[in-house]
């Protein structure tokens, strides 16, 4: 082996280690044979993550929280190198499709504040250091999507979480989303165009130059035609919010969103408001698969709803089970389901935890063949002019770790769920975003049950604060969420997000060959 190839995989390495994504073979090599020694996994060198506009009323409050936990990136740190880790307003001005604010006033019935034009080189939250959160807030309509990366020791794990309170008005309710990185290709089972419904595709571009970005809906009859929903701009440093009901004039109680890009990448992720159940997030579901697990449903939700949609040439046979802190069970009447391929379908699932917390589980009847699906729960708590709704997208396992960003001295709720296999996880509690000092304990879940716990609380809090949650050596597979809950005047407000892989490793292939010994 000559100087050159190990200069290629040296770039390759390097390759990986910012994208995530690399493939080493030596010249005259057959890439077609396995290696006989595993992957190293290296810590990622950068890492990019985008948030919504939150709110377009007067009234909301949002807090941004980011976090990088103690770890892989720590090599880095104790060599000098600092790292950076920074979220900026994507503001460059739009031309059209923004959607007119709202007039919401409070009970006393004042205005919210008049709006400031953000500054899209200030930073709007910094982190610092991993191990330690950083938080910051924001007022009112003016508060803009954010965009920003994250470099040396603080990009392995980054994390950042958005919740804004909305205390009155017609959209009332707390709305949390993990902030994400950017991706060309999105699923969202559960949005809607109903009268009820005001439903917005947000989408936001990080790069320098456009984006252009397709819109799919897809109902209970299959696709819904809308030329409307085809070659969306969006311009640098940007985000384009799309109202679904612009895009169709049907109104459909349940459809799966799919999003694209032609050119460019974005952020994606649909902001869902009930005119008589509040408002949340509805995050991306995860990739097609035939089975999929959506961890979390609080034990006094009174109305749970489930929304499919099979992808593929064939239609889906899927088996519905739920998964409690005892055991498995199946939704009466609803042992098994149908999906017609292309089609979303939905199902009410009522009150059917009936006060024990769990997660849903999808699988394929023996003979459902392995027809991928994406799926998502609408989640509702409270009953009459007090409910609150929050979104349980299909989620990927936690792997080796994940973080949850925003947690409060009360009202966090960690659901963990292992569906196979007994899962054990370590759970660690951040120091404060203004002091405070680490909490860790580990949890045991047994095969096929749901485990709802209060987490670890840094001791002497102040501000919020980080759950990390590491998967253990021997452990099987576990999905997780986080429960946020901020009650206000009786309506059990809430926010819930899951809890997936944060990619914060890749895997790098080592050299077949000893590189110790290199011919000139």
């Amino acid at each position: 082996m000559n100087r050159s190839t190990l200069s290629l995989i040296a770039a390759a390495v390097a390759l990986a280690a910012v994208t995530g994504f690399a493939a080493v073979t030596a010249p005259g090599g057959d890439s077609g044979k396995a290696d006989a020694k595993a992957p190293a996994r290296l810590p990622v060198e950068r890492s990019s993550l985008l948030c919504p506009a939150p709110s377009l009323s007067d009234l909301a409050e949002t807090t941004y929280t980011t976090y990088t936990p103690k770890g892989s990136g720590d090599a880095g740190a104790k060599a000098g190198t600092a790292g950076s880790a920074v979220l900026k307003p994507a503001v460059t001005p739009l031309t059209d499709g923004t959607p007119a604010k709202t007039a919401d006033k409070d009970k006393k019935g004042k205005k919210g504040k008049t709006p400031e034009k953000p500054d899209p080189n200030k930073a709007v939250v910094t982190l610092k250091e991993p191990g330690k959160p950083a938080s910051a807030t924001a007022d009112g309509s003016d508060a803009p999507a954010l965009a920003g990366s994250a470099d040396g020791p603080l990009a392995p794990g980054w994390a950042a979480q958005q919740t804004t309170v909305v205390s009155a008005g017609d959209t009332r309710a707390v709305l949390g989303t993990r902030c994400t990185e950017p991706d060309t290709d999105f699923w969202f089972p559960g949005a809607s165009t109903a009268k009820t419904r005001q439903d917005y595709v947000h989408l936001t571009n990080p790069d320098d130059s456009a984006a252009v970005a397709d819109i799919e809906l897809f109902g209970k009859d299959g696709v819904i035609k809308s030329e409307v929903g085809e070659g969306i701009t969006v311009p640098a440093k940007s985000s384009v919010p799309v109202l679904l009901s612009t895009l169709t004039s049907a109104a459909a109680d349940d459809l799966t969103v799919h999003v694209t890009t032609r050119s460019g990448r974005v952020g994606a992720v649909v902001q869902a408001s009930d005119a008589k159940a509040g408002a949340d997030w509805l995050p991306a579901s995860a990739d097609p698969a035939a089975s999929q697990v959506l961890p979390g449903i609080p034990g006094d939700a009174t109305d749970v709803r489930l929304v499919v949609y099979a992808k593929g040439a064939d239609d889906a046979d899927l088996k519905v089970r739920l998964a409690g802190a005892s055991g498995g069970f199946t939704p009466a009447g609803l042992d098994t389901v149908h999906v017609k391929s292309g089609m979303t379908a939905s199902f009410d699932l009522k009150n059917v935890m009936r006060g024990e917390a769990g997660s849903l589980l999808l699988t394929p009847t023996s003979d459902g063949g392995k027809t991928p699906i994406v799926a998502a729960l609408r989640v509702v708590r409270g009953t009459g002019d007090k409910q609150e709704t929050a979104y349980i997208p299909a989620t990927a396992p936690v792997g080796d770790r994940s973080t949850a960003a925003d947690n409060r001295a009360k009202g966090s709720t960690l659901t963990l769920t292992a569906p196979a296999a007994a899962a054990t996880v370590k759970v660690t509690a951040s120091p404060g975003t203004e002091g405070g000092e680490p909490q860790t304990k580990t949890y045991t879940v047994k095969a096929g049950t749901t485990l709802a716990v209060e987490p670890p609380v840094p001791s002497g809090l102040k501000g919020s604060y980080a759950l990390t949650v590491e998967t253990q050596p021997g452990s099987g597979p576990v999905y997780a969420s986080r429960t946020l809950a901020l009650p206000q005047d009786g309506i059990p407000m809430f926010t819930v997000q899951t809890l997936p892989d944060d990619k914060g490793t890749v895997a790098v292939p080592t050299a077949k060959q000893d590189l110790s010994v290199l011919d000139d």
